[in-house]
């Protein structure tokens, strides 16, 4: 009878205990939803206080009781239970407190969609100066928009802050901007001192890319970079193929804008040019034209050479008058700088694009940490040798930027028929410089120093090729050189289709209610279980 007497005093305080366990639980679940303590939430906790106290007690009266046997079973399983769920709190705060202090992420979606590219990062962290994001959205704001601002704030080491308001409710907080909000209007307004970008997102949902070239806007210092037209070089309004309409918007990107210069016409180079560009040329500048140039860059001027690839003939046909002059090398300007462009095709056997031995692919870069590195490959189009002179200015510092991958199966050919083979002698060989970069430092301190790229190939940066590998990050990197603008450049983020969920907050908090009230359940059920026997 005593035996039967003690299970079911057992049974009994392993239940009061479970349910004085789960009103206590219950409380606070409650009022972490509601965000807020109220009567309810006061009455729970006050009755699992009260279970758990009575059975403290009674447990206390059982244990004179019971034999010493059973004493230090009971006591074992209180011991345990509290040692478990000691750890349990203790992991639960530890885990809450790490996710929230540390910054690593680790994102497990298909497309990354939680997670700003690294170039973006990259430009985040190295912004000097305090930023402000502000988006307008009438109603509740979609999940998307508050992670994305999230992690543009979390990334910027306390540079940026950012807050999402409604103007129909928060009509102060609009006004402060100047604008008059509509409804139906959602705005991101990006702010760093006097200088202000808006974005407006009513139509698209907004995007990375949005932001990233908002904030260029405003913190970098622009820049104006001048195509020279009038020969038959790429144009930078161009959208076909053989355009550089896509490099252009890249620039605007990074607050570099873009205009055309006729050299022929203006008869001068602006003061406001920062930087000289001229991409492949058919026809050669006049001697006008190149007094201006040489002019500008003995002055401090900087500029960037592409150069067209030379014109070949069939197999068993010479090269038309036309053909020969075709696509000039500008080497009457460049030898003044040191460098040679030669009349021949860069081959590579072993790395090239496709089936094209004219087409290069290499990584073989020359270490220039604000122009080569982290690059991938970078692939040219029949481009064209460069070399050294050696007769030239000893201020003149320049060495190659890019050269052909191989060694032993890639050199320069000077047959321009389309008979490929090394001609000893004649070849140039490999690895093959393409790309140089020329420095010069003035002696006056009023002028700035000189600092020319060219390329032996034009098309790498033209629309048909400018997404392709390293090719615009190239690209950029070095007009941000050529422009001294030490930062990293800003690439086209790929548009990426989001299926998610969108919850508001108290639903949120519901969820991860019931993902930890279903574990404490089970724990309950066991512990009422383990008790009990």
């Amino acid at each position: 009878m005593n035996a039967d007497n003690g299970r079911k005093a057992s049974l009994l305080l392993a239940l009061t205990f479970s349910l004085g366990a789960l009103f206590v639980m219950s409380a606070g679940i409650y009022s972490y939803i509601q965000q807020s303590i109220n009567l309810l939430s006061v009455g729970l906790a006050l009755l699992g206080v009260f279970a758990l106290l009575f059975c403290l007690y009674k447990g206390k009266s059982q244990w004179g009781r019971v034999s010493v046997l059973n004493n230090y079973g009971v006591l074992n399983r209180v011991g345990m239970f509290i040692i478990a769920a000691s750890l349990s709190v203790i992991f639960l705060i530890g885990v809450n407190y790490f996710s929230n202090s540390l910054p690593y992420r680790w994102d497990v979606t298909q497309y990354q969609q939680h997670t700003l590219a690294q170039s973006t990062i990259d430009f985040v962290q190295a912004i000097d100066k305090p930023l402000e994001l502000t988006a307008f959205y009438v109603g509740l704001a979609p999940k998307y928009l508050e992670d994305l601002l999230t992690e543009y704030e979390r990334v910027s080491n306390g540079k940026i802050s950012a807050k999402i308001i409604d103007p129909i409710e928060d009509i102060g907080s609009a006004a402060k901007f100047g604008n008059v909000i509509s409804g139906k209007e959602r705005k991101l307004i990006v702010v760093s001192g006097d200088e202000r970008k808006d974005i407006d997102f009513s139509d698209t949902p907004l995007s990375e890319e949005q932001i990233s070239n908002a904030l260029a806007r405003v913190s970098r210092e622009p820049r104006q970079v001048c195509f020279v037209t009038g020969h038959g070089e790429l144009s930078e309004v161009n959208e076909d193929n053989q355009g550089l309409s896509l490099f252009s918007d890249l620039l605007s990107s990074n607050n570099i804008s873009s205009t055309s210069l006729m050299l022929g016409t203006e008869r001068s180079i602006p003061e406001d040019c920062d930087l000289l560009i001229i991409a492949g040329p058919s026809t050669d500048l006049t001697d006008q034209e190149q007094s201006l140039v040489q002019v500008y860059l003995e002055q401090g001027g900087d500029a960037l050479f592409l150069i067209q690839d030379v014109s070949i003939a069939g197999s068993e046909q010479a090269l038309t008058a036309e053909q020969a002059v075709k696509n000039p090398s500008l080497n009457s300007i460049l030898n003044q700088w040191g460098i040679h462009v030669g009349n021949d095709i860069v081959v590579d056997l072993d790395s090239h694009v496709g089936g094209d031995v004219g087409s290069p692919a290499t990584r073989n870069y020359v270490d220039h940490k604000a122009i080569t590195e982290g690059l991938d490959y970078t692939f040219y189009i029949r481009p064209r040798s460069i070399i050294a002179v050696h007769d030239r200015r000893p201020s003149i510092k320049l060495a190659p930027i890019t050269l052909s991958a191989s060694k032993d199966q890639s050199w320069a050919e000077t047959n321009r028929t389309m008979s490929i083979g090394f001609n000893e002698g004649l070849d140039l060989p490999g690895p093959v410089p393409i790309s140089y970069v020329i420095w010069e430092e003035k002696q006056n301190l009023d002028q700035s120093d000189t600092r020319i790229v060219v390329f032996g190939d034009a098309d790498f940066l033209s629309n048909a090729y400018l997404n392709q590998y390293s090719n615009a990050a190239m690209g950029l990197n070095v007009v941000n050189w050529l422009s001294e603008l030490d930062y990293a450049v800003l690439l086209d983020q790929k548009n990426v289709k989001v299926e998610r969920l969108d919850l508001t907050s108290k639903q949120r908090r519901m969820v991860t209610a019931l993902l930890f009230l279903m574990p404490l359940m089970i724990g309950l059920i066991g512990i009422f279980v383990w008790m009990r026997s």
